[in-house]
């Protein structure tokens, strides 16, 4: 299945993804639904003990800021927003914690699925048991991006994973929120078409900076896609042109910039000098380590 055929089916999108998960697999339904219940559970205990934490991470980088923002005040106003972002951070940080978290499709790209989803279903008040279709729809859709190109930051850049993740998310937010499976379709290569070209530049090596904030920024993008094919918008491109033309934008990615930490963020002076702290060698770069 494409994502083109997934936009035609007649009823939700997530049930035709298990039909075909099911008919490939030869798992019975409930066993597959259990599964999906357990990812939950896991990905709820890891925001909660995220939100709880300020311990720092392996890197010492990052660890405090789902919690910091969590408990700040919200001169915005918009709970949503800050309920999103929050619960996406805190996955990540239990992930640099090497804590337990689901792959959602990468660890590195975590906490934008279950920021997305459990942010929604929370500010709306909706059980945890609604969002077990939508995930099994998440799941689909990195399924058949998957089929086209590797869901890694080494293969083509930040926007493979954290990219995948946002269309995910997208996809599950608008099914949750009563959406075709054509609005769902479409969220996604929303989603996915406004990442195109993000590098992947992780200071150290390290799943830390920029990646928690990144999962944070994402996880609203993911939303906002959702939001935008359930008003009626459409992406121009058909989606399955998205994921081929991000394959391609992968392969023009110089290493560089495909979480080699060698390039991007990595290669800041700050950066630099972060690694020689924690014992490692810094990167060679083409500007001086001091910035000057």
């Amino acid at each position: 299945m494409n994502f083109a055929d997934l936009a035609k089916v007649p009823g939700p999108a997530s049930e035709w993804v298990l039909r075909e998960e099911l008919e490939e697999t030869g798992l019975e339904r409930g066993f597959v639904l259990e599964v999906m219940r357990d990812r939950l559970r896991v990905m709820r205990e890891a925001i909660e003990r995220g939100l709880q934490s300020d311990a720092p991470s392996v890197a010492g980088m990052v660890g405090w800021n789902a919690k910091t923002l969590w408990e700040a005040e919200d001169p915005l106003r918009a709970p949503l927003l800050k309920r999103v972002q929050a619960y996406a951070m805190a996955v990540n940080e239990e992930n640099a914690r090497m804590g337990k978290i689901v792959a959602a499709p990468t660890a590195g790209s975590a906490g934008t699925v279950p920021g997305a989803l459990f942010g929604v279903a929370d500010h709306l008040g909706l059980p945890d048991e609604r969002l077990v279709m939508p995930l099994v729809l998440a799941g689909g859709v990195a399924k058949i991006i998957s089929r086209q190109v590797y869901i890694a930051g080494a293969s083509g850049g930040c926007q493979n994973e954290i990219g995948s993740s946002a269309a995910m998310a997208a996809a599950a937010v608008t099914e949750l929120l009563g959406g075709s499976p054509e609005a769902s379709v479409h969220a996604a290569a929303l989603a996915l078409q406004n990442t195109l070209g993000l590098v992947c530049d992780p200071v150290g090596g390290y799943v830390e900076v920029p990646c928690v904030m990144r999962n944070g920024f994402f996880s609203v993008h993911a939303v906002s896609a959702a939001q935008q094919a359930l008003a009626g918008v459409r992406s121009f491109i058909p989606p399955d042109e998205v994921v081929l033309a991000m394959a391609k934008i992968g392969r023009l990615l110089p290493p560089e910039l495909k979480e080699t930490g060698r390039g991007g963020l990595a290669c800041t002076p700050t950066a630099r000098r972060t690694v020689a702290r924690l014992g490692g060698t810094p990167p060679d770069c083409d500007d001086p380590p001091d910035g000057g």
